[in-house]
């Protein structure tokens, strides 16, 4: 199994090395794609992207025959080691009889968390105090989310294969999605936190990377930039909360610390456990440093999908389910948990209504269904969590992909530029509608199934858990209203995206950027009839349709009917109202029934203005002074003392210029005043 493991994690990392040093030779002479109207749509799949930057729309040096060994490159490897961890989660789910891999027992070795795999370590690197064991560890929570990030990961590929067709920078992009695939595949079979912490900085890279691919438009690049720092700053924690464990338990080796967990002290525990929250809340973009997601969408559409779906997002979650013991003997840190998880949930969901960006609809959505799974772990169920996890990885990876189909072929990111593209997409506004069935909870999409555990999870909590009762109060209370709002806002992208008329466009248009750099750059051509988008991008968007429709029905067996009729009846009356709202006048926004809300959800309650006022000016004028007194002080210093050396050298040069009168005179001026000085002095 190990050998295996070892395989899904190397192959795509030889495809992205292969990739960026192999794809571009042999060099054959560039050549010229213009635009033109394809199957794609309005705009053939050569044309740029509503979320491409408009200067570089048409400049066409593009190496076909390196795209098409980069696509070879990152394709096959990629399909090979899903086909590898869909075998190895089956071998995992064999061995232990099919029973899972959730037990529930208490806290402590054996208990809920502990480890019932196969670990297997290569190498130990001695470091003076706590060794690193270089190595893996397959088990079912690893062997679960390893097919869902391999499966993602192959339909993001195959679908840029489209979507970046004529993109010059195409080899790059797919290597690093493949070298984003392998840090995330590492941090699920990593066996060490040490090794575990490299693939999860070489994920915060690779996004950095890959947000902005298109880093011409200064908005692009300064989402880059934001994505990297925040995430970097819980990063310090996250690198802090591993040291105290480390240090505790006397190993980094994942098993061991969890073996350890009963004999820490609950000081060491709640310490660490906080610091790793940190970082958490970074990676899976968790209140309060949730900031960079709805600005990540500046990237491509698949790396959006890749990002929210399987990769960066889905790990802090995955850690706080792998170190699972740890936190269930840190109650404190599970009550921060808790209402972070419902302030973020509820937050991020009301925020989501009141987008016009279809991309960020689905980015605050993102947020909001990550916090239910927070909310999950904070409740004392890790199954509920890791099973939405799963079931959020499809159907959300197909919302952005069917997003990525919709943009394609209208050429805007805006909802307001959309409207009655069933006719024209009847293949994606299935799948699309197969996916927002999901996300709001409804039978029989998988997300049903899913929510509904979480949910009964939150509801146990007050009565019997890890939670304080207030704690749990509040996250009980904000999951069922935001079951309602989550229903109201996919209703909403549903309808605007689908049905009514199309609203009017202009040959050119676009939309001022906001502070937060996010890409609402929108690039139209005439209001002609739009068609679906090209085998590669379909063929992705009909598999993830399938699991994002039926794996629910994996769980059937475990629903209880009374909370999921409950979620239901709330989720069909945030729909309800919003198509009520919608019947009234098809072609306003259904948003306005937030009336004076509406400004600051759409805003997203100002937070980043907050945080620019707290944090970004008070560093920049910080920035600014350092720059004054490194340049007058520092440099200042270092520029007087030359022009000092100067001056003095320029008064010694007066006695050393090479005159012989000069030095004659000197000589007999020197001699008659000591020969003045021995008369006088005598």
């Amino acid at each position: 199994m190990i050998t295996v493991a070892s395989l899904v994690i190397l192959l795509p990392f030889l495809a992205a090395v292969t990739g960026l040093l192999g794809s571009r030779f042999p060099r054959r002479p560039h050549s010229v794609t213009p635009p033109e109207t394809g199957e794609g749509g309005t705009l053939g799949a050569d044309a740029p992207k509503a979320d491409a930057p408009r200067s570089d729309a048409f400049k066409v040096n593009t190496d076909t025959a390196a795209n098409h060994r980069a696509a070879w490159i990152a394709v096959v490897p990629t399909a090979v080691s899903a086909a590898l961890a869909i075998w190895l989660a089956y071998a995992t789910w064999a061995a232990t009889g099919g029973g899972g891999a959730e037990p529930s027992a208490p806290v402590g070795p054996g208990g809920q968390g502990a480890i019932d795999g196969v670990t297997a370590a290569f190498t130990v690197i001695e470091t003076g105090s706590v060794p690193i064991s270089v190595g893996l560890m397959v088990d079912g929570l690893a062997a679960s989310i390893a097919v869902l990030v391999a499966v993602v990961a192959l339909a993001v590929q195959i679908y840029s294969v489209g979507y970046m067709r004529g993109d010059r920078r195409y080899p790059s992009y797919s290597s690093f999605i493949s070298l984003f695939t392998s840090a995330m595949l590492l941090v699920v079979y990593a066996a060490d936190l040490m090794v575990l912490y490299v693939g999860w900085e070489i994920m915060g890279l690779c996004s950095y990377l890959l947000v902005g691919h298109w880093w011409e438009d200064r908005a692009n690049s300064r989402a880059a930039i934001k994505a990297f720092l925040v995430t970097r700053i819980g990063d310090v924690g996250f690198l802090f909360g591993i040291f105290v464990l480390g240090t505790a338990a006397g190993s980094f080796r994942i098993a061991d610390v969890i073996a350890e967990v009963p004999e820490m002290s609950s000081g060491t525990l709640i310490a660490a456990t906080m610091l790793l929250l940190a970082g958490v809340a970074g990676k899976s973009a968790q209140v309060p440093l949730h900031v960079w997601l709805p600005d990540a969408m500046a990237g491509p559409t698949p790396i959006s999908a890749l990002i929210h779906a399987a990769t960066m997002v889905a790990a802090g979650i995955f850690v706080v389910a792998r170190l699972y013991p740890a936190f269930l003997g840190a109650r404190p840190t599970l009550d921060v948990l808790a209402v972070l998880a419902a302030i973020g949930m509820l937050g991020a969901a009301l925020a989501a209504l009141a987008q016009d960006d279809l991309k960020r609809v689905l980015a605050y959505s993102t947020i909001s269904q990550l916090a239910y799974m927070a909310g999950a772990l904070a409740a004392g169920s890790r199954s509920a969590a890791i099973f939405h996890l799963i079931t959020h990885g499809a159907f959300k990876a197909l919302l952005f992909l069917c997003a990525g189909a919709v943009i394609h072929a209208v050429g805007s990111n805006l909802m307001s530029t959309m409207g009655g593209l069933r006719r024209g997409l009847p293949v994606t506004f299935a799948a699309m509608t197969i996916g927002f069935a999901a996300l709001m909870g409804l039978p029989p999409a998988s997300g049903f199934f899913s929510k509904d555990e979480v949910l009964v999870a939150i509801e146990r909590s007050l009565s019997s858990g890890p939670l304080t009762s207030a704690a749990a109060l509040l996250l009980y209370g904000c999951a069922l209203a935001t079951v309602a709002v989550t229903g109201a806002y996919a209703t909403r992208a549903w309808l605007r995206t689908f049905f009514g008329q199309r609203a009017p466009q202009s040959q050119s248009q676009s939309q001022p950027q906001p502070a937060s750099g996010a890409p609402h750059a929108v690039h139209t051509a005439a209001h002609t009839a739009v068609h679906e988008a090209p085998a590669t991008m379909r063929w992705p968007i009909l598999v993830l349709a399938v699991p994002a429709l039926l794996l629910g029905f994996a769980r059937v067996g475990d629903v209880h009917w009374d909370a999921a009729a409950l979620s239901l009846a709330v989720a069909l009356l945030g729909a309800g109202a919003v198509y009520a709202v919608w019947r009234s006048d098809p072609l306003a926004d259904p948003a306005r029934l937030l009336g004076p809300f509406r400004a600051p959800c759409e805003q997203a309650f100002h937070i980043d203005s907050v945080y620019t006022g707290l944090f970004v000016r008070p560093v920049l004028l910080l920035a600014s002074l350092v720059v004054r007194a490194d340049g007058r002080v520092v440099d200042g210093a270092v520029r007087g003392s030359g022009r000092a050396t100067l001056g003095l050298a320029g008064l010694v040069r007066l006695v050393q210029n090479g005159n012989a009168q000069l030095y004659i005179t000197g000589l007999l001026a020197g001699v008659l005043l000591i020969a003045a000085g021995a008369v006088i002095f005598r």
